[in-house]
C-alpha cells in the first residue's frame, strides 16, 4: 500500500491544496469524474470539521491528511489533534427537519450524513483528537463480470 501525507495549517485557505492533491491521486487510481467530485465534497466536509476542532484559538492547529492507495480503494484520513467532538451524539441529535423556516432548522452532525452518502465507508475516531476515515472503492465498468 502506498501512502501520501499532507500536514497543513487548520485554516480554510489551505483546503484547495487538499482538493487538488485528492484529484491527482484519485485520477491516477482511475476513479470516475463523478466519484472524484463526491470524494472532494466529503473530504472538504471532513477538513471543515477538523478546522473547527483543531484548537483554532491560538492559531497553531493543524490537520494531517493521508491518502492510502490500494488496488481496489482509496482511503483518506483527516485528523486533527484538537479537543474532538462526540460524532455519535451529534448524529443521534440530527433528525428529520422539523422547522418551516431556515432559521428554525437545527444544525450539527449533518456533515457525517453527507460523508456517508458520498463515500462507501466512513469511520470516526475521537480518541486523541478526531480522525475521520473515508473510503471509496474503485468500481470498474467490468466489475463482477467475467471475460
Amino acid at each position: 500500500m502506498k501512502v501520501i501525507r499532507l500536514h497543513i495549517p487548520a485554516a480554510a485557505e489551505h483546503l484547495e491544496i487538499v482538493r487538488l492533491s485528492l484529484y491527482g491521486v484519485a485520477t491516477k487510481l482511475g476513479f470516475s469524474y463523478e466519484d472524484i467530485e463526491d470524494m472532494k465534497v466529503a473530504v472538504s466536509e471532513a477538513c471543515n470539521n477538523a478546522i473547527l476542532h483543531a484548537n483554532p484559538e491560538d492559531g497553531s492547529g493543524h490537520i494531517d491528511i493521508s491518502y492510502e492507495l490500494s488496488d481496489d480503494a482509496l482511503r483518506v484520513k483527516v485528523k486533527d489533534n484538537g479537543t474532538g467532538y462526540e460524532a455519535a451524539s451529534e448524529s443521534r441529535q440530527t433528525g428529520p427537519f422539523t422547522g418551516t423556516m431556515p432559521s428554525e432548522l437545527t444544525t450539527g452532525g449533518l456533515g457525517i450524513y453527507l460523508m456517508e452518502a458520498l463515500m462507501d465507508e466512513v469511520l470516526v475516531d475521537t480518541t486523541g483528537g478526531t480522525e475521520v476515515t473515508l473510503v471509496k472503492y474503485v468500481h470498474s465498468k467490468n466489475h463482477g463480470m467475467t471475460e
